[in-house]
């Protein structure tokens, strides 16, 4: 009878040691895995929530500060607001179908966030309308078709073509 009795004890103290190494070796694994999981949901979420649409492009042949300019404008049709950080470290390509280039920020293409007087802050709001120029110069010459893409941090694209007159 004391035989048993200790035979039972040495299993159960055998039992709770193995589940507490079981824990110890699990617990991080899963712990780990929770925090992916609530990475992976946080960027879907915002790639879902973020979209744009290029409403006109165009090199309009206007003359600024002795540069001909080519214009984008795009509209934010998602749900979420877009820091001019982002729009800054986007990338645009622009060219000829085929033989288009990477601009530069700053260098070759400037954004401009147009919004409402009373809504100033710096973010390509919901609704809001986003101008991209560049110079006229990178287009082929006329009459062709051009490519242009605009690429946000997020991976979210969108492109078009037009026609340079």
């Amino acid at each position: 009878m004391s035989a048993d009795t200790i035979t039972t004890a040495l299993f159960l103290i055998t039992a709770v040691i193995a589940a507490g190494v079981l824990i110890n070796a699990i617990y991080p694994v899963v712990f780990n895995m929770a925090g992916t999981f609530s990475s992976a949901t946080h960027e879907s979420d915002q790639r879902l929530r973020t979209d744009f649409k290029i409403v006109l492009a165009t090199n309009d042949k206007v003359e600024t500060e002795g540069v001909i300019l080519g214009h984008v404008w795009m509209k934010n049709v998602g749900s979420a607001k877009i820091s001019m950080d982002e729009i800054e470290r986007s990338d645009v390509f622009c060219g000829a179908v085929g033989n288009f280039q990477r601009l530069d920020y700053g260098i070759t293409w400037v954004a401009t966030i147009k919004e409402s007087a009373s809504q100033v802050n710096n973010f390509w709001d919901p609704g809001e309308t986003l101008e991209i120029t560049f110079p006229a110069s990178i287009l082929p010459a006329t009459p062709n078709m051009a490519y242009f893409q605009f690429v946000l941090p997020n991976g979210i694209w969108r492109s078009t073509e037009f026609t340079v007159i």
